[in-house]
């Protein structure tokens, strides 16, 4: 078998995918905000991510296939990016590090109530979310629960407390 990373280990090879400092970020924000466009990815990312990061970041993502890209109807050469099954798959891990930030990072509530919601749902709610993920990325049927529904109502209700 070829190797195609500096070793075989799945653990360096998810790295060598995910481990720069912006892969994940945008992948949660496709996944948590429905943060489809460039521009929405651009102007609404908490982290400031540069425009030239996140145009590489989404190229990269793209060519791996944990994105996919197709033209937007309504601007030709403006793209919309949907999740793929590989990042789909990548819910339980999310919510394993939101967990574990929450536990040994101080977070802010508002941005860390997704994140509480995931760890006291479990692999149920992990599952209904990533159903639902499949419905708004790929075109499968609607599950009943809107987890998605859920956590950006929690997410909402945090930062109206905070601005309270």
């Amino acid at each position: 078998m070829s190797q195609t990373g500096r070793s075989g280990c799945p653990i360096n090879l998810t790295l060598e995918e995910l481990g720069d400092r912006w892969s994940l970020i945008v992948i949660r924000d496709v996944m948590f905000g429905n943060r489809r466009s460039f521009g929405e990815l651009l102007s609404q990312s908490e982290e400031g991510i540069a425009s030239n990061i996140l145009a590489d970041r989404l190229k990269r993502l793209t060519a791996s296939g944990l994105l996919s890209r197709r033209p937007d109807p309504r601007h030709r050469q403006k793209g919309i990016y949907s999740l793929t099954e590989a990042s789909i798959q990548l819910v339980p891990l999310l919510a394993h590090m939101g967990a574990w930030g929450r536990r040994f990072k101080q977070p802010s509530e508002e941005l860390s109530v997704r994140a509480q919601l995931l760890e006291e749902g479990g692999p149920t709610l992990w599952e209904g979310f990533m159903a639902e993920l499949r419905h708004l990325h790929l075109d499968e049927p609607k599950p009943g629960r809107s987890v998605f529904g859920e956590l950006q109502a929690a997410y909402e209700a945090a930062v109206a407390r905070a601005d309270g």
